[in-house]
């Protein structure tokens, strides 16, 4: 709630947010999505501002916030157009993209700047997040080949970020479309800043990502005495605890015909090179993630995937055209889960088969195997993935 409110337990939101809770975005726990054709609720989608050094806009900060509390304006009202892309398969069969175009209006302090880009992200499901966190850094940093050196036309790259809770400067970044978090105590602490204007102790301001030229804001009152965060480490620590233990969904189907010619198929077209099957993870996990064996499909490095998926602008080390390996793991729940099969960063790929055709860069070459398929080799790659 906003401040001041009658208990300090929810006391603090904004003035300047992207969405009242957790759930607000990662709905069940699942995939956000863009905004349906024609709407103009971006729930579960949020834009990040950066110029082509990555530094933050100096009106609006980091994040685009298009909420706020009572009062107090937002910052501006995001809007999609796309534009139709035909992909014609090696057998003739066409199918559609489309490439999306980004745009803000109603900025109350006046324009972006000029060198400022639009970065769209919608909110990643949440399963398995205490698995990954229990991988050793070693073994992620085994399959980093940055220079290419052994000629395979894959370079997966670590991405090394700050780390609040790790104290470091240079921790391994692991969550996040760009990698951008190394734990999930500094990913929930940046969340509740950015997202819904709340300070825990890893983050203390308590206006969240408003800067010196948005003044109501600063000067609104907060939900926590002078020095004290509105998200006490009790709730903190609940709160990571609970994104940490939402386990991965049992496969469907996994021994079907179609299934395991996908799972062929898969191989053969080389997508493991960067949708790494499996993992085991550390023996000095906590009790409920240690000594387990995981089957992500990511390498949880960042990878070039080419022009058409580039962002405006670089996040943090990530260059604009390089992207974590998303996990596969619950793919084929998608639907159930959140109502929709909309996949990629900025969800423009409406079905696993459009995300497939969006690879390019590092992931061209299996991207042009799968489109060598025969329309039956297509779908039996499609099955595997939808039994993940």
């Amino acid at each position: 709630m906003p401040a001041p409110s009658s208990t300090r337990a929810s006391d603090g939101l904004g003035p300047l947010l992207n969405a009242r809770s957790c759930q607000g975005c990662h709905i069940k726990d699942g995939r956000g999505h863009p905004p349906n054709v024609g709407e103009t609720n971006f729930v579960s989608m949020l834009f990040g501002l950066a110029d082509a050094q990555g530094r933050a806009d100096a009106l609006y900060g980091r994040q685009l916030q298009d909420q706020a509390i009572v009062g107090f304006e937002a910052e501006g009202q995001p809007w999609i157009t796309y534009e139709d892309q035909p992909i014609t398969y090696d057998d003739g069969t066409t199918v559609v993209l489309r490439r999306p175009t980004y745009g803000v209006d109603g900025l109350p302090l006046g324009l972006l700047s000029e060198t400022t880009g639009l970065l769209p992200r919608i909110a990643p499901q949440m399963i398995g997040l205490g698995l990954i966190e229990a991988i050793a850094d070693e073994d992620i940093l085994a399959a980093a080949d940055p220079e290419d050196a052994d000629g395979d036309g894959i370079s997966g790259r670590a991405h090394r970020v700050p780390s609040i809770w790790l104290a470091s400067d240079h921790a391994l970044g692991r969550f996040g479309w760009k990698a951008t978090a190394a734990t999930l105590y500094d990913q929930s602490a940046v969340a509740f800043f950015n997202d819904m204007g709340l300070s825990t102790s890893l983050l203390l301001p308590g206006h969240g990502d408003c800067t010196q030229a948005q003044v109501a804001c600063l000067e609104a009152p907060h939900g926590a005495r002078p020095g004290e965060p509105e998200i006490a480490d009790t709730l903190l620590e609940l709160v990571t605890f609970y994104a940490g233990a939402l386990a991965v969904p049992a496969r469907r189907n996994h021994e079907g015909a179609d299934v395991l010619a996908g799972k062929a198929l898969f191989y053969q077209a080389r997508c493991t090179a960067c949708h790494t099957p499996k993992f085991a993870t550390r023996a000095d996990a906590p009790a409920h993630v240690r000594n387990q064996l995981i089957w992500p499909h990511s390498d949880f490095l960042l990878h070039d995937m080419g022009p058409d998926l580039a962002d405006p602008s670089p996040t943090g080390q990530a260059l604009a055209s390089e992207w974590r390996t998303p996990p596969l793991w619950g793919l084929g729940y998608t639907q159930d889960v959140s109502g929709h099969t909309f996949f990629l960063h900025d969800g423009r790929a409406r079905s696993i088969e459009e995300a497939i055709l969006w690879h390019g860069g590092e992931g061209s070459a299996a991207r042009e195997a799968f489109m060598a398929m025969s329309a039956r080799e297509r779908a039996q790659l499609i099955a595997f993935l939808t039994s993940l």
